[in-house]
């Protein structure tokens, strides 16, 4: 027989179908080399031991019995979990290579050696477990890996150690609890050459989101040095989010998020004796993206087409070599939460009341749960985890499973989307906020706390039980319309929750919402910055736009970026973009406002919309918003995008408005680009066949219309009763812009709130023939079903009226 054939086998020489040979890890790692190497993608090289050359060695150190019988202890009580653990890997670890065995492994390694040049090349060596009779089972992250390893000796010990692994206390528990047979599970070494990452950096990708499985991005994470600070949460990385249907235009570089992550710690080679540290990483690593656009983009091609070639979304490691500057894919799995979930529910929360926020973090999964906080420190410390409590910690390993799995929720210190602990909380189906930074600083066992993943990406801990309610929207059976339904969406973090839903666009995106809750300073502070007397707010200012060269590409660029989710989310469906619509009272509130802002007696109706545009005193800041939505159209790609201006109360302000985005390179007409204007002043309604010459469709505001059509101010509690959108009068001006939209060949939509709470006024739309209403999430499947059965209504009538008529 020949050993060496038999106990060792190249990657090139492997593929996924040799999962019960090799294991999981090693085949996708041969199939990557022998068949996905060819159309680009870059694997270092190596070789795989197989499950034979695991059970020779089991077999000439006579391991069978003693593993047996100690087994059988644990199971009938006389020995522990952690004592049973101990001696099985105490065994392995003591015996010897069989001669061959070692031969094959020596030999296998001074030619991988060989081939890169090398007199002893430094390995990267991974356990992969398999079970000949479950080839598809998942043994993911239950053995141990170790990097570093050079020479043979170190290596014939780091694969001991891998045989040794397979009886951790996780491992065991693991196929416990899955009913495997322990002596029927073999394991397979992976020896791959060492990427210097170490000086370079790595990370993780999958080619789905993984908090809402929306499939038409690739999320990428990333940190300095060795990737397991990634892998294990112990480091809070960048992230970057691509979007994929762009990919194949070079013109474009449609990375649609980048978040600087905090990155203090490295994992880098250690001394003479020492395989790895962690090191502190500097203050220009911490303050600066470890990736560039340009490998930002090969990643998520790559992941593209790894994704193709398996037929399903993938979780992804990468690594890029600090010396050389390449970059190479090292393992690639299947995704196996996002793609598993049912694509015709979704499940929605709301709060209702809650308490202040205590700390804030990355979201994992999109769910509400309230409790009392267990801070543990250890995994050791599993007998003071009170069952049904809110894990917090500093970060986890699989150590921390058997603890996780009695969790309502979990929170951490460091971490993030792809570290262990989001992981294994999608699996477990519980909500997350990882990368929080000071959790187990700020919260406290026995603490009353309510964790929030339902708002966006941001995830938030709040002080109390929280008054909330969950209900759940089923995406079956949702009729046809001819009046298209819309979205109002404001939250670019949370606008991927809502891809799955058969919507026709977004009616209504806020700027605004951008503006005030992601970039936060007043972008005349930007432009003037040098010039702000306000200290405090040049320091901040200072702080948050670390990075930019010039403080106005912070605000170019994160309102680009923000729109882009949204955008993202259903193109090519048309998505309407609303510049910004701050009253000066709000504007005030950003950081740096106070000083360009007027003191109004009434905001509502004074300086905002499309009178701030043109002024002197705003209209920097309006070209700010229009060199955003030129990125966000003509570098990001998304032509999808219907610019909207708001509050424009006559047709000489609507001339200057649009003198001013041309000024900015927005011209209506070119590059496809349709400029819209929202109708909820009179004067839309009354001079509508003017306003239709000069912009491409209407959208009626039906609370600004409303308000100063009945001479009512919304918000006063002393004549709410009067404030009603379905008054005659308002519904004479909402038919009359719409016949007259029609008249003029111009397109009109309505984006508010009355449609979503009274069904009659949807069917009143309806009649009128309204071309789009827009609503929000919650109520888009109801007013979808009340439109369709008007309009179904609307057709058997006009049968009968045509029938009669012969």
């Amino acid at each position: 027989m020949n050993i060496l054939k038999d106990a060792i086998v190249w990657y090139d020489d492997c593929n996924r179908s040799d999962v019960a040979r090799v294991g999981g890890k090693n085949a996708s790692l041969g199939e990557m080399v022998s068949i996905l190497s060819k159309k680009g993608i870059p694997v270092p090289a190596g070789f795989a031991t197989t499950a034979d050359a695991y059970w020779q060695f089991i077999e000439i150190n006579d391991l069978k019995p003693l593993i047996n019988s100690t087994l059988v202890g644990l199971e009938n009580g006389s020995v522990s979990l952690p004592e049973a653990g101990a001696q099985i890997r105490q065994a392995i670890l003591r015996g010897k290579w069989p001669e061959d065995v070692a031969d094959g492994l020596s030999k296998a390694y001074a030619k991988l050696s060989t081939q890169m040049d090398r007199k002893e090349i430094d390995v990267a060596v991974r356990s992969s477990a398999t079970a000949e009779d479950l080839p598809d089972a998942s043994f993911a992250g239950q053995q141990e890996s170790f990097l570093n390893i050079r020479g043979k000796d170190a290596l014939l010990d780091a694969c001991r150690r891998c045989y040794a692994s397979l009886f951790t206390d996780r491992a065991i528990s693991y196929r416990n609890a899955k009913g495997f047979d322990h002596l029927k599970v073999a394991l397979s070494i992976g020896i791959q050459a060492m990427v210097r990452s170490d000086k370079g950096s790595s990370g993780v990708l999958f080619s789905i989101d993984t908090e809402t499985g929306f499939n038409k991005v690739v999320l990428i994470n990333a940190a300095w040095g060795l990737g397991e600070n990634v892998v294990q949460g112990t480091v809070d990385p960048d992230e970057y989010v691509v979007f994929k249907p762009f990919l194949e235009n070079e013109a474009l570089v449609p990375i649609i998020e980048k978040r600087l992550g905090g990155k203090k710690w490295k994992l880098v080679y250690g001394p003479e004796g020492r395989a790895t540290r962690n090191v502190p990483t500097s203050k220009a690593e911490q303050a600066s993206f470890v990736l560039v656009d340009e490998d930002i983009l090969t990643l998520a091609r790559w992941a593209c087409i790894i994704e193709d070639h398996y037929r399903c979304p993938m979780d992804i490691e990468w690594a890029k070599d600090g010396k050389s500057g390449a970059i190479f894919i090292v393992q690639a799995r299947p995704e196996t939460v996002q793609s598993q979930r049912s694509m015709s529910l979704l499940r929605t929360y709301k709060i209702k009341s809650k308490g202040k926020i205590l700390v804030k973090g990355l979201s994992i999964g999109d769910a509400v749960v309230a409790g009392q906080v267990c801070l543990i420190d250890s995994p050791e410390d599993i007998a003071h985890f009170i069952d049904g409590s809110i894990l917090v910690t500093a970060n986890t390993d699989p150590d921390w499973v058997p603890i996780m799995k009695r969790a309502a929720g979990i929170i951490t210190d460091h971490g993030g989307r792809t570290s262990h602990a989001a992981i294994v909380s999608r699996e477990l189906g519980l909500p997350a906020i990882v990368g929080t930074g000071d959790a187990t600083d700020q919260l406290h066992t026995e603490q009353e706390v309510t964790i929030s993943c339902a708002e966006g990406d941001e995830g938030l801990v709040y002080e109390g039980i929280a008054d909330f309610e969950a209900a759940e929207v089923t995406l079956k059976d949702i009729p046809e319309s001819e009046t298209k339904i819309m979205l109002n969406l404001a939250n670019p973090a949370a606008a991927f929750r809502w891809w799955l839903m058969p919507v026709d666009g977004v009616g209504l995106a806020r700027m605004e919402f951008v503006i005030g809750n992601h970039i936060r300073i007043h972008p005349m502070a930007l432009v003037h910055f040098d010039n702000l007397r306000d200290e405090d707010a040049k320091v901040k200012i200072a702080e948050m736009t670390k990075g930019y060269g010039d403080k106005t590409d912070y605000f170019v660029d994160k309102l680009a970026r923000g729109l882009a989710r949204i955008a993202a989310t259903f193109y090519p469906k048309p998505v309407i973009v609303r510049m910004s619509d701050f009253k000066t009272n709000e504007y005030a509130n950003l950081l740096g406002g106070a000083e360009f802002e007027p003191d109004e007696e009434n905001p509502m109706i004074g300086f905002r919309g499309a009178s701030r545009y043109y002024s002197p005193a705003y209209r920097d800041g309006f070209a700010l918003e229009c060199r955003a939505i030129r990125v966000l159209r003509e570098d990001l790609g998304f032509s999808n995008v219907i610019v909207m201006i708001p509050f424009c109360r006559s047709t000489i302000e609507a001339d200057r408005v649009l003198e001013v985005m041309a000024e900015n390179g927005l011209r209506r007409g070119e590059k496809g680009l349709h400029v819209y204007v929202m109708c909820e002043i009179p004067s839309n309604v009354i001079l509508a066949k003017d306003f239709a010459e000069r912009f491409d469709g209407f959208s009626i505001g039906s609370n600004d219309l409303t308000q100063l059509t009945l001479g009512i101010d919304r918000d006063s509690e002393m004549l709410s009763e009067l404030f009603d959108e379905q008054d005659p009068a308002v519904k004479w001006m909402i038919q009359s812009v719409i016949r007259e939209a029609h008249k003029a060949g111009t397109t009109v939509g309505l984006c508010g709130q009355a449609p979503s709470d009274h069904p009659e006024f949807a069917k009143f739309l309806v009649d009128c023939h309204i071309d789009s209403i827009s609503v929000t999430p919650d109520s888009f499947v109801s007013v979808k079903k009340h439109v369709a059965a008007k309009e179904a209504l609307r057709r058997v009538a006009s049968t009968s009226i045509s029938r009669g008529r012969e």
